[in-house]
């Protein structure tokens, strides 16, 4: 096994950190904005993305103290795209679970042969996003 980089570790799991933070703020705003004869499941599927995306959150803060690393306070930045329709709103969200899957890649890539608890983290974690992934691009089908 090799050592693992604290360094870069705590690093990327305070980015993973603000971008689930960011998660809650986009999908509680998703959650606001949908309209329309679906609302209803929309509205509880972004609901449980935001509950999900914090908990996703403490994890990582729990697992950045434990690595005596400091948790930040920052969010990753949010752009207001104004589209609100469904499909723009799956679309934005379909770009996020993406950009998520491939931060939790990183870190797999990082801790790979340094930490067994951290590789099933981020495994965990990476089926997660695939899943949501998944699910989003067929939330997208009739759409196209």
């Amino acid at each position: 096994m090799q050592e693992l980089d604290y360094e870069k570790t705590i690093d990327l799991l305070n980015a993973i950190m603000e971008f689930e933070l960011a998660g809650v703020v986009r999908y509680t705003h998703y959650s606001l904005m949908i309209t329309g004869p679906n609302r209803i499941p929309i509205v509880d599927f972004f609901k449980a993305q935001a509950s999900e995306s914090l908990l996703h959150a403490q994890q990582v803060g729990e697992i950045l103290t434990g690595l005596d690393g400091h948790p930040t306070l920052k969010i990753a930045p949010l752009e207001e795209t104004e589209k609100h329709s469904v499909k723009d709103i799956l679309e934005e969200s379909l770009l996020h679970e993406r950009n998520a899957l491939d931060m939790y890649k990183k870190l797999l890539d990082i801790v790979n042969d340094a930490s067994i608890y951290l590789e099933e983290f981020a495994r965990t974690m990476i089926g997660q996003e695939e899943m949501h992934n998944i699910e989003l691009k067929k939330m997208l089908r009739d759409f196209s």
